[in-house]
């Protein structure tokens, strides 16, 4: 029986080990006797706590959720304009949580994942629909014609320079990426 109070410190344990360890070999690699021996813990633990290699791999996805999330509400707390909002949105889906390599190996994995597994298509309708929600909020108080489309657009592009860079041998260039989104966003403001 796992000792108490360890519950919290394993968790974050073995989800930076399946991280470690799909950065290191990729998802399909990884197998939950290479997570526990990477952590340190028996394989009996992972399965005490998440059932199996796929339950881990969602308590990951759902850690770099919460971190993206707390990371917005933070800095839409100093957003002023609905600009600033998007600029922020835009930045978040950019940070260093969300782009570095083992975070983004993570992701890449999950959303292969999504096309299969129907918790981590919950997952990613959720991550999907609070960008878009988000974005389309704030081009709604600029006054767009049509705030939803400016926030798919905007959501696309956000998405497509974040799949690419993390597809690139050099991973993503984060103040390049930032930019582009936020010079498209300038577009479709002056469009209107």
């Amino acid at each position: 029986m796992p000792k108490v109070g360890m519950e919290p410190i394993r968790r974050k344990q073995l989800i930076e080990a399946t991280q470690a360890c799909i950065g290191e070999v990729g998802f399909g690699a990884t197998t939950v006797q290479s997570i526990a021996k990477r952590a340190g813990v028996s394989a009996g633990i992972i399965a005490h706590y998440f059932g199996n290699k796929m339950g881990l791999l969602e308590a990951t996805m759902r850690e770099l959720l919460q971190q993206l999330k707390v990371e917005l509400i933070e800095r839409l707390g100093s957003s002023a304009t609905p600009r600033d909002r998007i600029n922020a949105i835009i930045d978040t889906n950019f940070s260093k949580t969300q782009t570095n390599a083992l975070a983004a190996k993570t992701w890449l994995a999950f959303w292969s994942g999504a096309m299969h597994e129907p918790a981590f298509a919950q997952l990613q309708r959720i991550n999907k629909m609070r960008l878009h929600s988000n974005l389309k909020y704030s081009f709604k108080e600029l006054g767009l014609a049509d705030p939803d489309h400016a926030a798919a657009s905007l959501s696309a592009l956000i998405d497509g320079l974040w799949l690419r860079g993390a597809l690139s041998p050099e991973g993503i260039d984060v103040d390049r990426c930032v930019d582009l989104c936020c010079r498209h966003a300038e577009l479709l403001i002056q469009a209107g």
